[in-house]
């Protein structure tokens, strides 16, 4: 089949079987040119909880699919790529936070989004790269926080808030090799740009980036924003190479770099378009949650949510 035999009959699957195609930014062009959403962690999260579709498919690494459907539980949940995983949802287990938890049972535990039901379950709020300055704001100032599994987003939270946290020694493999030497040489390279990071990079607690005034710190979404808002003509773009494709679709009269040829993740090209028409035709590779498991993970990402 050619690549647009390939388009037309998910398309077709689609209105047949009442199914809904999210994507994340960091999947190959063709997978985000099927979506009918295509989001960060936050806004995937949203879009999974709203949906009337019968069938989510999900285009993205399993923890992702794991939360729609901890969501989503009356609905099926595909993952077209099976083995698609993370390093920093690989990076820490429930019975990690079991163990803190015992240690320290009135502390409160913040997870990034990026991490197994497992580890949802034993968390009392979820948090995005969106929203986790909003959460940790909102915490009680007399609570023992212990924020998992990414370092360089909770040294980034600690360094803007002022809030002592104990930090797990987690990263993003695409991420956490963008550092503030790589930053500083692209922003003397391109004088005239915007450098736009995620906060998973290692730069991000970096006073020489975050003190810069062409250095941005964002999620995904906040990327996206920012290049379509701003009057710049021409971004330095610190996070996964996949995102420059929405960004030129958003803003073709505008120029973006990426930061490094390597910022990829592998993990997520593992979802390809016959992977997604495989995971339609056959209804295969079901992600669903436990019950037991699935209501306790379900609190904190509802937190997560209603903090926004």
């Amino acid at each position: 089949m050619t690549q647009t035999d390939i388009i037309n009959r998910i398309k077709q699957l689609k209105a047949e079987k009442n199914a809904i195609i999210l994507a994340h930014y960091y999947t190959r062009p063709e997978v985000q040119d099927v979506a009918d959403y295509l989001g960060d962690s936050l806004g995937l999260s949203r879009e999974a909880g709203k949906t009337d579709a019968r069938i989510i498919v999900f285009c993205g690494v399993h923890f992702m699919a794991e939360t729609a459907s901890i969501i989503s539980p009356d609905k099926k949940v595909l993952i077209p790529a099976l083995h698609a995983g993370c390093s920093l949802a690989e990076g820490v287990t429930g019975y990690d936070l079991k163990c803190w938890k015992e240690k320290n049972p009135d502390g409160l535990i913040v997870s990034y989004v990026n991490t197994t039901a497992e580890v949802k379950a034993y968390t009392d709020y979820c948090c995005t790269s969106s929203n986790a300055l909003k959460v940790v704001e909102s915490l009680p100032k007399d609570k023992k926080i212990l924020f998992v599994p990414d370092k360089n987003l909770g040294n980034y939270i600690r360094k803007v808030t002022g809030r002592e946290m104990e930090i797990w020694d987690g990263n993003c493999c695409v991420h956490n090799p963008i550092d503030a030497e790589m930053i500083l040489a692209k922003l003397e390279e391109y004088p005239e740009a915007d450098v736009l990071i995620h906060p998973e990079s290692s730069c991000s607690h970096d006073d020489r980036v975050l003190h810069h005034p062409r250095a941005f710190m964002y999620s995904t979404a906040g990327i996206i924003k920012h290049a379509a808002t701003s009057p710049k003509r021409q971004f330095i773009i610190a996070t996964e190479l996949e995102t420059i494709h929405e960004l030129q679709k958003q803003n073709p009269g505008k120029e973006f770099i990426p930061i490094h040829p390597k910022a990829y993740c592998g993990q997520m090209k593992k979802v390809t378009l016959e992977g997604v028409l495989e995971a339609l035709e056959k209804e295969q590779h079901e992600v669903r949650v436990p019950e037991d498991l699935r209501r306790r993970a379900l609190l904190p990402i509802q937190r997560m949510m209603e903090i926004g």
